[in-house]
């Protein structure tokens, strides 16, 4: 059997994993999402053993890279900690870096370009074919993240608990998610992972993005996503490329954002595993 690699790609909500031989995949599932800001080694460790090792099992022997990229990796002492629990199932080289660096590999290859992530979270840099030269810190869900999942659903919970969107908006939300103000408000300030269930909450405003108070939710997050990150680099001089399953179903309204604002859009992809396959099959 021919040598494979691993390629993970790993937001704050799921990894998607997939083995590849010769650029065409052999063998593809999921996980539930894997960051070490959050997430300890032992914990890692049981997550790969109970839901990844059984699905790539008959592979593991034939591996001889892995390919690592995740929310929460841009720091060795953090990487390591990924690394260490996949040298627990996988004898290979294992190469871990961030999520920005699967956006900028699936979205640009060897071309110099802006790369952007709008998912659970938010990300931005400026890369020159090798290298990203400039990135404006993303800061989290809580001091920036502008024009992701768990700030549009932050500003949405935000409305309604404030009461600024209209009565049957506020009742059909509480009604479609089961929800309560007391239950929001543990879930975003007592419970593990509260950038997930807030960008869970996004869809809502997607349904309803004719809703004038919900549309003006959407445009202001996106204008601030521009505004803050993107036009701090060449942004004139190339397209804006974005992955993520935000940028994915708002793409009209990010255009809208982005022709007011001068600012050209590239490629727009729900996830890098089609580009990051590509890269890693033409350069490994």
């Amino acid at each position: 059997m021919k040598d494979m690699i691993l390629i993970a790609d790993s937001g704050s909500t799921k990894t998607d994993w997939c083995v590849i031989s010769e650029g065409q995949i052999v063998c593809q599932t999921k996980t539930e999402g894997i960051n070490p800001f959050f997430q300890s080694e032992t914990d890692i460790v049981e997550m790969i053993e109970k839901k990844l090792f059984s699905e790539i099992q008959s592979y593991v022997s034939t591996i001889r890279s892995v390919y690592f990229y995740g929310a929460g990796c841009a720091f060795p002492e953090k990487n390591s900690i990924i690394e260490r629990a996949i040298a627990r199932f996988i004898s290979a080289k294992i190469e871990v870096r961030s999520d920005l660096w699967a956006a900028v590999r699936a979205l640009c290859q060897r071309q110099p370009g802006i790369a952007c992530i709008l998912g659970t979270g938010a990300n931005s840099c400026q890369y020159d074919g090798v290298e990203i030269i400039n990135q404006v810190s993303p800061l989290g869900f809580i001091l920036g993240d502008e024009g992701s999942g768990a700030v549009l659903g932050k500003l949405l919970v935000g409305d309604i608990l404030k009461n600024q969107l209209s009565k049957e908006l506020k009742e059909e939300f509480f009604r479609e998610y089961q929800l309560t103000p007391a239950i929001i408000l543990d879930k975003v300030y007592k419970q593990p992972f509260p950038n997930r269930f807030l960008a869970s909450l996004s869809p809502f405003l997607y349904k309803h993005i004719d809703e004038p108070g919900i549309k003006q939710i959407v445009i202001k997050s996106f204008t601030d996503f521009f505004i803050r990150n993107v036009m701090q680099y060449e942004y004139t001089k190339y397209p804006i490329h974005i992955v993520g399953s935000i940028g994915w179903y708002y793409q009209e309204q990010l255009k809208d954002v982005s022709n007011r604002l001068g600012i050209q859009i590239g490629k727009v992809v729900q996830s890098p595993l089609e580009g990051l396959i590509l890269y890693h099959a033409e350069h490994d």
